[in-house]
């Protein structure tokens, strides 16, 4: 069960730190991690998980460590393995077809070197699996780096390389120049066999014969077609080169010639398992610089590091081309992986193929942890598994989780309402064990025997399952009734009849403390002959269609209070406009021009001819006046494009809501005349989307753009969300009562300052932090979004106020004061300042709000126990204050 990582201490850890301008300007190169999780996997195996804020991105990273010192490595411990080898397939499917062999399981897994990803889908590195050669470096490298394991468990970063050779006919002996390598040398021979790792074979390019049992089985063929993989037993000789020709075709049927394949490292014994890699990140004890090389830019990465005598290996995914976590240059990771103590690192392929799969206590199989750019797992040729003894199969222990994981409600439960929760059986290893639960709970709720805790009253609880003197054991916050309802999803649109989606139901109590509602405590009011919702097993719902095209709207409402939300919902794709494009003449750039279009104006692209090498290839383009919105729910962008033949290539690009780009990709326009091209949208991007330009690009021609429309299903427009007023919105009375009181709002000239205020707070933020009557303020300056350091200097701040309020006995409550800027700070920025709040106020006992100043429109309320109170620009906000007070501290006056 992930643990969370206490805030208290670290904050004032990070207070310390601060006191060193040494510390602290070493924290200015690594950013603020900002959650961390934990598991045990296996002994000597554990997965962690964390965020980290840096000065311009978000990152999300999560490692496998392993120990293989202390009797956890060799041949009866935790094994590092080659995965894969069978054609390019997704990690997981790999894992679930690896043989761990006797009495083994499979614990986790990533992925594993570079390939041919538009060729053969082979690695383009070298492999091995029990000491033995799977496939050589690619033609042309007499060694390669990889990552390689001794039998011990022990790893180290070497290079390995081929030692092989063909004995034809008289004995003559000629060199091997690729062995399943995933594409043909120039000159000399290459063999394939049964471990070929890719997908078809390459195009060999010349002639080949088949072997079989050491003899010719047949005539050399001139040019045989690409091919599946060579049957077992089987060895396809290919030749390049004149000499190497001549002497393959001179071959004959039942000839003698042996192949022989090793391989040989650079200094040291062969490794038993091995898996090709790129740049080294970490040499000696020394990150690597890789600035200004090609492949040195943010993307998802992975990884492999190890400390110096090898036996900690630490597998890590870093996710990228997220809003949620930006990825890491290759000078960035090599920097990470030495923090993280690696005396050696290797860079494994990335991108949309970086996956991490980890276990949990008791688990038949690893699961997926990271998010994978493409939306969905790529395939690929390899990877490396980690195995270890299956364990005894004896009840041990058991995993108790709520049901659905992990999440930000983790434990937690709403007074009057149910928590369905899991026990998982686990031996001594942590492997799966059998044997059913019972039941019981201490504190302030109850399990029934279908463990399902019914929270009865506020407080902390406890629930176990227990058999046979073994047992597990889950803590429980169960918070205040639910006085608030809000779905996972404000809208959920469906492209057709069967098509089906998810969502679920959060609760708040009054403190703004949130919880999953589970389906057994809520009753749905929707149409029944238009749609059909259930539970997903996981506590939350799911919905179908059950005709083709139709609105219409759910209700959720909480049985035990009467709280509710509504959800839209929608069926069927309409094209909805986007831009028609008779405004063409206002689109600027390169290559642009309005011309006709299919019905009235349109957008004409002229690519010119490419540029000559090594300049980049030639481009047209276009940007609209003004970004232009995508409907939320959009699920693909058409278009019209009067082609000419020329195979110029139409984009559509795009940016998310935090302002990262994204292009759609249109075809080869090899036809003329108009076609409507449709171009689905990648499911990460955060909505909602805006147009920010058409282009095309590839061969010389010209392109007429018309019409851009997005297909997108009917739901209409999001319920509204209504709220009651919190309790701190006061009349001027209520202000009065308390002893002191403050005003936010424009300044106002000397003579008319109101006495009974103690000072104005305005949207200047002049002020630097003060503690004023039992008060600590503090401004936060929001004039830098969060992805331009913004973030990262701002929660810093916070981070040393927290730690000197939770010091300072005279201190009852932290009052964050920030202007009014949405696009500066954003949501994952915002909840981490409620989270750091939040944790302040439990672990404290002291107060905490926020107040921003020069909103829209006012308003009060309060997330996980911290008020926010947004003061509307030109008018005075009146707050009084009682920084020791029973209940809530303020009260506030709207201006």
């Amino acid at each position: 069960m992930p643990t969370p990582r206490p805030l208290l201490p670290v904050l004032l850890a990070w207070a310390l730190a601060l006191s060193s301008p040494a510390a602290a300007a070493a924290a200015d190169d690594t950013g603020i991690e900002t959650a961390r999780t934990a598991r045990q996997i296996a002994p000597g195996v554990r997965l962690e998980s964390y965020d980290r804020l840096e000065s311009d991105r978000w990152l999300r990273i999560d490692e496998l460590v392993v120990d293989t010192a202390g009797g956890t490595g060799g041949a009866g411990g935790v094994r590092v393995e080659y995965l894969g080898g069978d054609g390019p397939e997704t990690v997981a499917e790999a894992a679930a077809r690896h043989r761990a062999g006797p009495g083994r399981r499979v614990l986790g897994a990533v992925n594993g070197d570079f390939f041919d990803v538009r060729g053969s889908g082979a690695p383009l590195g070298p492999g091995l699996r029990d000491g033995r050669l799977l496939h050589s470096p690619a033609p042309g490298t007499a060694s390669a780096p990889a990552v390689g394991f001794g039998p011990d468990g022990r790893g180290r970063i070497l290079r390995l390389g081929l030692a092989g050779s063909v004995t034809l006919p008289g004995g003559r002996v000629r060199p091997l120049a690729g062995f399943n390598a995933a594409r043909p040398p120039a000159e000399g021979f290459a063999a394939y066999t049964a471990d070929w790792p890719g997908a078809a074979l390459p195009a060999p390019g010349g002639p080949a014969v088949e072997l079989r049992g050491g003899r010719v089985a047949a005539p050399p063929v001139r040019e045989p077609a690409r091919r599946a993989r060579p049957a077992p037993a089987t060895t396809l000789l290919l030749a390049r080169g004149a000499t190497a020709t001549a002497e393959l075709a001179a071959l004959r049927p039942r000839d003698a010639v042996a192949v022989a394949a090793r391989p040989v490292t650079g200094a040291g014994p062969v490794p038993w398992a091995a898996v090709g890699g790129r740049e080294a990140l970490v040499v000696a004890g020394v990150p690597q610089d890789h600035d200004g090389e090609p492949n040195d830019t943010a993307a998802p990465r992975t990884a492999v590091g190890f400390s110096r005598d090898g036996r900690q290996v630490r597998l890590v995914a870093v996710d990228g081309r997220q809003r949620d976590s930006g990825g890491l240059t290759l000078t960035g990771l090599g920097r990470m992986m030495h923090r993280l103590g690696a005396y050696e690192a290797l860079n494994l392929d990335g991108g949309g193929s970086t996956t991490l799969l980890a276990g949990a206590a008791g688990a038949t199989a690893p699961t997926l942890e990271n998010t994978p750019s493409d939306g969905t797992p790529r395939p690929v040729p390899n990877g490396l598994v980690l195995t270890a003894p299956a364990g005894s199969g004896r009840l041990a222990g058991y995993r108790v989780e709520p049901l659905g994981g992990v999440g930000p409600d983790f434990g937690r439960v709403l007074r009057g309402l149910t928590r369905t929760l899991t026990a998982t059986g686990h031996d001594a290893a942590l492997g799966p064990a059998p044997g059913a639960p019972s039941w019981s709970a201490a504190g302030g709720g109850s399990v029934d025997p279908a463990g399902v805790f019914h929270a009865l009253r506020p407080g902390s609880a406890t629930a176990y399952a227990r058999r046979a003197g073994v047992e597990g054991a889950l803590p429980l916050d169960v918070l205040g009734p639910p006085v608030r309802l809000r779905p996972t999803r404000d809208r959920i649109g469906l492209a057709e009849r069967g098509e089906s989606a998810g969502f679920g139901l959060v609760g708040y109590d009054a403190q703004g403390a949130a919880a999953a509602v589970e389906p057994r405590d809520v009753t749905l009011r929707f149409d029944r002959s238009r749609w059909n919702v259930t539970g997903d097993g996981r506590g939350g719902f799911t919905v179908s269609a059950r005709t083709a095209r139709a609105t219409g709207m759910l209700r959720a409402t909480v049985n035990a209070t009467g709280a509710s939300a509504e959800l839209a919902l929608g069926v069927g794709l309409e094209a909805l406009p986007v831009a028609a494009l008779e405004d063409a003449e206002r689109w600027t750039g390169p290559g642009a021009a309005a011309a006709e279009g299919r019905a009235g104006r349109g957008l004409a692209l002229s690519v010119p001819a490419p540029a000559p090498a090594p300049l980049p290839g030639s481009a047209a383009s276009a940007a609209p006046p003004r970004p232009v919105p995508l409907p939320e729910l959009a699920r693909s962008v058409s278009l019209w494009v009067a082609g000419d033949g020329s195979g110029a290539r139409p984009d559509v690009r795009l940016a998310d809501a935090g302002g990262a780009a994204l292009t759609l990709r249109g075809p080869a326009a090899d036809w003329t005349g108009w076609r409507r091209i449709t171009l689905p949208l990648p499911p990460l991007p955060e909505r909602p989307l805006t147009l920010t330009g058409l282009s095309a690009s590839g061969a010389r021609g010209r392109l007429v753009l018309d019409a851009v429309a997005a297909e997108t299903p009917p739901t209409g427009p999001a319920p509204a969300y209504r709220t009651r007023p919190d309790p701190v919105v006061a009349g001027a009375a209520g202000v009065r009562a308390r002893p002191w009181r403050f005003a936010v709002g424009p300044a106002v000239p000397a003579s008319a300052r109101n006495p009974d205020v103690d000072f104005v707070l305005t949207g200047a933020m002049e002020r630097p932090a003060f503690t004023h009557r039992g008060v600590r303020f503090l401004p936060l300056d929001t004039g830098r979004a969060t992805l331009d350091g913004g973030g990262l200097g701002r929660m810093r701040t916070l981070r040393a106020a927290l730690a000197a309020a939770a010091r300072e006995p005279g201190t009852g409550a932290l009052a964050v004061v920030r202007q009014y800027a949405p696009r500066a700070v954003d949501r994952k920025e915002a909840a981490l300042l409620t989270r750091y709040l939040g944790e302040f106020r439990r672990t404290t006992g002291k107060r905490a709000a926020v107040i921003t100043v020069g909103a829209p429109r006012f308003t009060a309320g309060r997330s996980e126990g911290v008020l926010e109170v947004s003061a509307r620009r030109g008018v005075r906000t009146l707050f009084g204050a009682d920084a020791f007070a029973v209940g809530d501290w303020l009260s506030v006056r709207p201006g």
